[in-house]
């Protein structure tokens, strides 16, 4: 059964459940913090109690009496950003959502570390979305610091094509760098990746299409609706077109309706 809720001439819905959450938002802009209360009062009727920091400082202090069950938190703060907070946290027992309102890199790097985030201004629609995901899972781990460590890493880099790509599965969060991904293979809800120095595919918890999307600027092709191969390991392609060669020898078809496309992104005429 569904609740329905209505607010700010929007008609959303979340599932019914007992669970009361306890928010923690962390925002040193005031506006950016009223707005995001409003949106929680208004629109998730799991929120028991929110309350507010205006920098890392503060929110540390709050911590010392409150254990949130998830943080909203803003990544560009002064003195001290949304990351390095959570960095120096010694083992926060409480979910993330990072909100920010610009910087490519910093989106492109959460992305890459597999975290969630809602851009500024944040959609009513979005933060349901990222809650029923939250909801879906509640799961803190203590793999979770790696992460914010590889955002970190990623966010320093001055080119994207440096960021290491966060995979988690269930054996936990692992880190690789993308010129050592040969290819991503679908597996219905699962995705095999295959790398240049590992005998065994690597088996993650996410479908080929969130791959699809985060890796499709970096030269990553899907030529098959099971297969996305990255350009920089295609070493020749079947004279009749059909299908590529990788550089471990690996054979991969390409679809007749993904081919001109392929050919394209390839520069084969």
């Amino acid at each position: 059964m569904e609740c329905e809720r209505n607010a700010m001439g929007f008609a959303l819905q979340m599932p019914c459940s007992p669970v009361m959450i306890k928010v923690l938002i962390v925002d040193d802009e005031l506006t950016a913090r009223n707005f995001l209360h409003r949106l929680i009062m208004d629109f998730v009727p799991e929120i028991s109690e929110v309350r507010m920091a205006r920098s890392a400082a503060d929110a540390r202090n709050i911590l010392h009496d409150f254990e949130p069950d998830i943080a909203f938190i803003d990544i560009e703060m002064p003195y001290q950003n949304g990351f390095e907070l959570l960095i120096k946290l010694k083992n926060p027992q409480f979910d993330v959502i990072f909100t920010t309102a610009h910087n490519r890199y910093a989106i492109q790097a959460l992305r890459f570390s597999a975290l969630d985030y809602l851009l500024k201004p944040i959609d009513p629609k979005e933060l349901m979305g990222a809650m029923q995901r939250y909801l879906a899972k509640r799961s803190i781990s203590p793999r979770r610091r790696k992460v914010y460590e590889n955002f970190l890493h990623d966010a320093q880099k001055k080119e994207a094509k440096e960021f290491r790509l966060a995979v988690t599965s269930s054996k936990g969060a692992f880190f690789f760098s993308l010129c050592d991904v040969l290819r991503i293979e679908s597996d219905r809800n699962y995705s095999i990746i295959h790398l240049t120095d590992r005998k065994k595919p690597f088996v993650a918890t996410k479908t080929l299409k969130h791959y699809e999307e985060v890796l499709g600027r970096f030269n990553f092709i899907r030529v098959h609706k099971s297969h996305l191969v990255n350009a920089e390991h295609v070493m020749r392609i079947s004279i009749g077109n059909d299908f590529l060669v990788l550089s471990d020898g690996t054979r991969i078809e390409i679809s007749r309706r993904k081919r001109e496309a392929v050919l394209n992104l390839l520069n084969v005429t």
